[in-house]
C-alpha cells in the first residue's frame, strides 16, 4: 500500500513537472521493489520529461524482458516514439509561418503539433491535430487522429488533458 501511494505520488509530481523529485521516488521504490514495472517505467518517464531521449531509451533497452511486457510501458513506448517523430519535425517558427500563410496546410499544422511536443507545449499539440479534424476530417488516411491517439497514450488516459481532448474530438466527430 505504501509502495502504490509513493508511486501515485511521483506520478502527480511528474504531471505537475517536479521530474526530479519523481525520479527519486520512483528510485526509492526500485530500490525496495526491483521487480515494479511502474517505478521502472516512470524512471523513464521522468527521463523523457527533461528530454534525456538517449538516457531513456538505454533503460528501456536494458529493461527485463518480462517488465517491458507490463502495460506501464505502454506509455513509455508511445512518449519514445512520440520523441522520434517530434525531433523530425522542424522548427516551430516555420511551421506557423507556413500556417499563417495558408491555414490549409494540413501538412505544416500536423508538424506543428509534433514540434509543439517535442516543446513539452502539450496542449498546443492537441489543439493542432484537433484543429486539423475540425477543418478536414480524414486528412491522410486520418493520420491526425492517430496521432492524436498516440498522444492520448504517452499522456496517460487518465490525465486532465486527456479527458478533456476526448470531450473535444468527440464534439467535432459528433456534431
Amino acid at each position: 500500500q505504501e509502495i502504490a501511494a509513493a508511486l501515485t505520488q511521483a506520478s502527480d509530481l511528474l504531471q505537475s513537472g517536479d521530474a526530479a523529485t519523481a525520479q527519486a521516488i520512483f528510485a526509492q521504490v526500485l530500490e525496495h521493489d526491483p521487480a515494479n514495472a511502474a517505478a521502472y517505467a516512470g524512471i523513464i518517464r521522468t527521463l523523457l520529461a527533461v528530454g534525456d531521449t538517449v538516457k531513456a531509451k538505454h533503460m528501456l533497452a536494458s529493461a527485463p524482458p518480462d517488465m517491458v511486457k507490463d502495460k506501464a510501458f505502454d506509455t513509455v513506448r508511445a512518449a519514445l516514439d512520440l520523441a522520434d517523430q517530434a525531433a523530425a519535425a522542424g522548427p516551430m517558427a516555420d511551421l506557423q509561418a507556413k500556417i499563417i500563410t495558408n491555414p490549409k496546410d494540413f501538412q505544416a499544422r500536423y508538424d506543428l503539433a509534433l514540434a509543439y511536443v517535442a516543446a513539452n507545449q502539450r496542449e498546443a499539440a492537441v489543439d493542432a491535430l484537433l484543429e486539423i479534424i475540425r477543418m478536414n476530417r480524414g486528412w491522410n488516411e486520418e493520420a491526425e487522429r492517430k496521432q492524436l491517439v498516440k498522444l492520448f497514450d504517452a499522456f496517460g488516459h487518465t490525465v486532465p488533458l486527456t479527458i478533456s481532448a476526448r470531450k473535444r474530438l468527440s464534439s467535432i466527430l459528433f456534431s
